[in-house]
């Protein structure tokens, strides 16, 4: 039997389920216990004709002009758990087993077609475009896990979202389907969703899977039958309940409390996995509002605070978030790969270790701390409101600093 898929969960609402006109985009990232997530931007760029690009494993063609991004990644490869461009498109991806062994070859993981998909795509479809195309040229496998003792390899599902629609999308090898989304509440996790309402996918899809007798058209096509192992695709969303209840009140807070959700199985905390860093985005379906996506940067959401990060030119770099870089020594870029793990810990990380000693040992203390960040998470959550409501432009000069100083101050109060 393969090995589990890390349980993380994403969600979208749009609109009437969530308020005041916005599509509000979730994920919940489990990975490894111990691994390290930071939250890095990339400005917009332009690129030489016949430029590469260095994937985590292997190089591909590079495109003339990339768009710019803010990822929450593992910080040894190169792609992203998570993340949104500046044209408010948002992707996360999803770890999948199906009936067809993942490649352990190096090819392009699903976190790096995270990452080309927000730097190529100006929509969601646009992405989504993006992301089959390098599927189909490349592949995908290789070791999803810093770990050099075994390779662990998946399959990839996706959630793409921007202001209209959102699209899911789910892949085995270069095979895919996906099903466009533009209303009510949707969550995909470790398991295959799609079944028959399919609206794109791989042109020859049918074919294979009839060459391979899984299927004839004696039935409906349904993806998550064909492609599932057994009886692996059962409903698996827990925290959509939670968001549905909520009855057009999904907000930016709902979102945040259902990702801190432990009963429900949302927010992981296993011997295996943990949460390890968790995102929040608001776009508001009028182009005249700006996005605003919410990081943490920290594991656990219930112990973290979500953070306001606001696209504007110049904004301000945070290198407290940043994992140290190794270059080309690092050993993940070296073959044979992860022969050491280097210490990957980022300022915030390793103050928010402390924090977290501090939660599990002295009760009072940690309760005091804790009422203080969501105070400051509360603060700024209340000023996103603000923005959003409105009628002048937003000046740039205010948002420049945002997720610095929430990030700064954070630190001072761990210190």
């Amino acid at each position: 039997r393969m090995a589990a898929a890390p349980p993380s969960y994403c969600f979208v609402a749009f609109p009437p389920c969530s308020k005041d006109g916005l599509v509000v985009f979730g994920k919940n990232s489990a990975r490894p216990r111990d691994e390290v997530q930071e939250v890095v931007y990339f400005a917009a760029a332009d690129h030489e004709p016949g430029s590469k690009v260095e994937c985590t494993y292997i190089e591909i063609e590079q495109v003339p002009k990339t768009h710019a991004v803010v990822l929450s990644r593992p910080s040894w490869l190169w792609g992203a758990e998570m993340g949104a461009n500046e044209h408010g498109v948002c992707v996360a991806n999803e770890a999948v087993v199906t009936r067809e062994p993942a490649s352990e070859s190096e090819a392009l993981l699903g976190m790096d077609l995270v990452r080309l998909g927000l730097e190529r795509g100006a929509t969601a479809k646009e992405a989504l475009d993006v992301i089959v195309a390098l599927l189909e040229e490349h592949g995908q496998g290789g070791n999803y896990y810093e770990d050099g003792s075994s390779c662990h390899t998946f399959q990839s599902a996706f959630l793409i979202v921007d202001r209209n629609e959102a699209w899911i999308l789910e892949t085995s090898g270069k095979y895919w389907a996906a099903e466009k989304i533009t209303e009510g509440v949707k969550c995909i996790c470790n398991q295959l969703s799609l079944t028959t309402k399919i609206d794109a996918e791989h042109p020859e899809l049918r074919n294979y899977v009839k060459s391979q007798g899984w299927w004839n058209e004696d039935s409906d096509f349904n993806f998550s039958e064909v492609f599932s192992l057994d009886d692996d695709h059962i409903a698996c969303c827990s925290g959509r309940e939670s968001l549905e209840k909520q009855g057009g009140d999904v907000s930016a807070q709902a979102m945040i409390d259902v990702l801190r959700d432990k009963d429900s199985g949302v927010c992981v905390d296993s011997e295996s996995f943990l949460t390890t860093a968790s995102i929040v985005s608001v776009l508001p379906q009028d182009p005249s509002f700006p996005c605003i996506h919410y990081f943490t940067g920290t594991p656990d959401p219930s112990r973290s605070i979500f953070k306001p990060f606001i696209f504007v030119d110049d904004v301000k770099l945070v290198p407290k978030v940043q994992s140290p870089s190794f270059g080309n020594d690092d050993p993940a870029k070296k073959i044979p790969r992860f022969q050491e793990k280097p210490d990957r810990r980022h300022e915030l990380y390793k103050a928010h270790e402390w924090a977290r000693s501090l939660l599990e040992n002295d009760q009072d203390k940690g309760q005091k701390l804790m009422r203080i960040m969501l105070d400051l998470e509360k603060q700024g959550l209340e000023a996103m409101e603000d923005i959003l409501s409105r009628t002048e432009i937003l000046d740039p000069a205010e948002v420049v600093v945002f997720f610095y100083d929430c990030v700064d101050t954070e630190l001072k109060f761990f210190k």
